[in-house]
């Protein structure tokens, strides 16, 4: 999708070889198999292999099944769109500039795949770009979105596709604003708009194969940056939790007026990980000795707490606790980490999201693994 911006710098982000030599006798062998009719036992096992792998579940970070679905589903799916829209999501269509339904759209929400129902860019992440076709600086979750060289039309540009369907989406530019750069230039008719409030359809849902643990241990960055290192974690996010206020900001929570501590939600595979491993890591990561503080950041947004989602992490939180608080690591030091229900999770601002990962910043949290 061509998308004309003020600075003319429509350029992918990276190029990409797709050139690969063939010797001339398998040309020869090519050759004659296709005039018979035939196809390589290769080729067939190779095929083969990779209907095999598209049934098998693929679970992206934030928790839905991204597993290329097979051909014969897609196509089924496909037949059930109008001719517009079939144009432009399996053929690669543009749809007229200003002219989607959803170039303005205001409400908030989660714009999803209309083929597959896949998840792909949020509300919160939209922006008016003046292009004249809806215009993202992010995804729902990286993942979600494949990309791919395009070269049509004598332009180098990177089309975007869903990850799960294949679906056509648009193409992405690097002259979009911060935190990213990018701008994301989508056909609505790709999309499918959930308002938020409502339910989402069942193929919009993620799986129901995760769990969540919420961990406050002084600056979030840099238990939110090992947190994601675990096997089995899906997601580690920085946000602000047991507080008086709703949707805090980051400034109200340094100035002490709220209450609120820096807390990382961990979403994790159970199947994968504990959540006793993730008290482990926890307690590797921090000094829970420490009163209101971490190292060099003083406060009580800087407090060591575990704020449990049922009263089996309670219980195992107060056991591993009493177990840590009797051993040679912790004697004659008392630990002052909080073990209380979980409140309501506030995500934090953009900008905090993965900011070691971003800056490459150091942070006085251990690496647990």
């Amino acid at each position: 999708m061509y998308c004309p911006t003020t600075s003319g710098a429509d350029r992918p982000r990276a190029k990409m070889n797709t050139k690969i030599p063939i010797p001339k006798n398998a040309l020869f062998c090519l050759l004659c198999l296709t005039l018979m009719g035939c196809q390589p036992a290769s080729s067939q096992a190779a095929k083969t292999a990779r209907d095999s792998a598209a049934m098998t579940q693929r679970i992206s970070k934030s928790g839905y099944d991204i597993a290329p679905l097979p051909r014969e589903k897609v196509a089924a799916l496909a037949s059930k769109l109008d001719a517009e829209t079939y144009r432009i999501t399996q053929k690669a269509g543009t749809e007229p500039a200003f002219c989607g339904t959803l170039l303005d759209n205001k409400k908030e929400g989660t714009y999803c795949c209309v083929v597959c129902g896949l998840p792909l860019f949020s509300s919160e992440h939209k922006f008016h770009s003046g292009t004249g076709w809806p215009s993202f600086y992010r995804e729902f979750d990286p993942e979600h979105v494949a990309r791919k060289e395009d070269r049509s039309y004598g332009m180098e540009r990177v089309e975007i596709n869903c990850a799960r369907c294949g679906a056509h989406l648009g193409h992405v530019f690097d002259d979009g604003p911060k935190p990213t750069g990018e701008r994301h230039c989508l056909n609505s008719a790709s999309l499918k708009f959930h308002e938020k409030g409502r339910p989402l359809p069942q193929e919009s849902l993620p799986v129901n194969t995760h769990d969540v643990a919420y961990f406050a241990g002084g600056c979030f960055w840099g238990i939110e940056h090992y947190f994601q290192k675990g096997p089995g974690v899906i997601d580690a996010v920085s946000g602000y939790m047991q507080g008086r206020v709703d949707k805090p900001t980051y400034e109200q929570v340094c100035a002490h007026g709220t209450g609120h501590a820096e807390t990382v939600k961990v979403v994790f595979d159970p199947r994968k990980i504990s959540y006793r491993r993730l008290l482990e890591a926890f307690f590797a990561m921090h000094d829970p000795t420490q009163l209101n503080r971490q190292g060099p950041d003083v406060g009580d947004q800087y407090r060591s707490g575990i704020w449990f989602t049922s009263e089996a992490q309670k219980r195992e939180a107060e056991a591993y606790i009493q177990e840590l608080s009797a051993s040679e690591r912790f004697k004659g030091r008392k630990i002052v980490t909080q073990v209380e229900a979980a409140a309501t999770f506030w995500p934090a601002e953009d900008y905090h999201q993965d900011y070691i990962e971003k800056t490459g910043r150091a942070c006085h949290v251990r690496n647990p693994w």
